[in-house]
């Protein structure tokens, strides 16, 4: 049974070294080495050199984008398709979280399973040590030199037939233990790769964003006056189709967004075009087919789980109107259709409230954002960013199902009575538009 002495022996060895290196810490902060100097003074240069190529990076992407903002197709085409990049990513993001909480979980069943059967371990890891005169490894520390050595002395012949069926099945599941750290490792490269990915992707949006919003700025000189008095407006009203009708029929802006949608539904109704292919033009400046004939066809808003449905209930007596999805912190909102904008603020217990116009007498109201980047009456197109989302919910209780995750809600106004969205969304990744 010397394994287990060794194992106590090195935690002494560690415990000591650790005692000793707390000794002598006070000293040597007092005296700070030549060589330490040098060190702290590399690492400073290296900091000055990030640094500088990021504001290289950042005034490079702010030139490009501002080439492109005298092209509102172009524009329109980088958002939406920045826009789905960073969705994208944090799906994978997302699936890969998920796949390593299920490894890292299988990994401790194995361990624990290992831990528990020590002493047969010991034993036969002791015969080892007894054929082959070396020390067994330590196997919990490094699985993989327990399993080398365990092959080493089943090619030799050096473990006794008794013992031989006892080290094939330790060296079986070591095996798998082995494999799936490695599994483990790649996961998280590959979650790296992804979380710088989403940085660089989000970057860009954001710079996308200002340029479209500073580009609605210069053409619309009143919007910050417009966007006080319609959140002073929104206080006036107690439910949300009194809000929808007090912004189009007293705010400038959202009587013109309303208009805009009305006159257009003529124009989409009549459109040869009902598929996806109809979304294709990022000029466009109407609705590309009539919300009524975009059954199928719509994406969700953002990434996430859905915890309430349409029609369910709300925990006191009344029925869900519409949708709520848990999503992950900071996550990317974008348009679920084409429409105008009739009011983006703050809304009683719904957080940031955002309305848009689809035309043909249908609202979409996205609610429970941390940030809405659109302002009232500005036209948007299917899958282009409008917000983020926070870090908890925004929410009242009946909408969400735990405060600490963000939650956002969705609900289909048709003539002021909401409706169930479910035949909108598209069914799959192939059916969905990206405006």
């Amino acid at each position: 049974m010397r394994a287990p002495i060794l194992h106590l022996l090195l935690i002494a060895s560690l415990i000591g070294a650790s005692l000793a290196q707390a000794q002598t810490a006070a000293p040597q902060s007092a005296e700070i080495s030549p060589d330490a100097i040098k060190q702290r003074e590399q690492e400073l240069e290296a900091a000055r050199a990030r640094q500088k190529s990021a504001e290289e990076a950042q005034a490079k992407l702010k030139a490009e984008i501002t080439s492109l903002g005298q092209d509102r197709t172009q524009l329109n085409q980088q958002l939406i398709d920045t826009a789905a990049n960073v969705r994208t990513v944090e799906s994978k993001i997302d699936e890969a979280a998920a796949r390593l909480q299920s490894l890292n979980g299988r990994e401790q069943q194995m361990r624990s399973s290992l831990d528990s059967r020590r002493a047969d371990i010991i034993e036969v890891l002791a015969a080892l040590q007894r054929a082959g005169r070396r020390t067994p490894p330590a196997l919990l520390v490094r699985p993989e030199d327990a399993l080398q050595s365990l092959r080493t002395a089943m090619l030799l012949g050096a473990v006794v037939p008794e013992l031989r069926g006892r080290a094939e099945k330790l060296a079986s599941e070591l095996g798998e233990l082995v494999a799936l750290r490695k599994t483990i490792a790649t996961e998280r490269d590959q979650l790296a790769l992804d979380r710088d990915r989403i940085r660089n992707d989000q970057t860009r949006l954001t710079a996308l964003v200002d340029e479209r919003q500073r580009q609605q700025a210069s053409r619309e000189k009143d919007l910050d006056a417009e966007n006080s008095r319609a959140i002073t407006l929104s206080r006036q009203v107690g439910d949300l189709q009194g809000l929808i009708s007090k912004m189009e029929q007293d705010l400038q802006s959202a009587a013109k967004a309303a208009e805009a949608a009305k006159q257009a539904e003529a124009k989409a109704a009549a459109s040869a075009k009902s598929g996806p292919a109809a979304f294709k033009d990022r000029s466009r400046t109407s609705p590309a087919i009539a919300f009524a004939s975009a059954k199928g066809l719509l994406p969700l808003p953002v990434n996430g789980n859905k915890i309430r449905d349409f029609g369910g209930s709300d925990g006191i007596g009344g029925v869900q109107k519409g949708i709520s999805l848990a999503t992950r912190p900071g996550s990317q909102v974008t348009t679920p259709c084409d429409g105008w904008v009739v009011y983006a603020g703050p809304f009683r217990s719904y957080g940031q409230l955002l309305i848009l116009n689809a035309g043909g007498g249908y609202h979409v109201l996205i609610a429970g954002m941390e940030r809405i980047s659109v302002n009232i009456g500005q036209f948007v197109l299917t899958g282009e960013p409008v917000a983020t989302m926070g870090s908890t919910s925004q929410v009242a209780s009946i909408l969400a199902t735990n405060a600490s995750q963000p939650v956002l809600y969705v609900e289909f106004r048709k003539d002021g009575t909401p409706i169930d969205p479910g035949p909108w969304w598209a069914a799959n990744e192939g059916e969905k538009v990206r405006g």
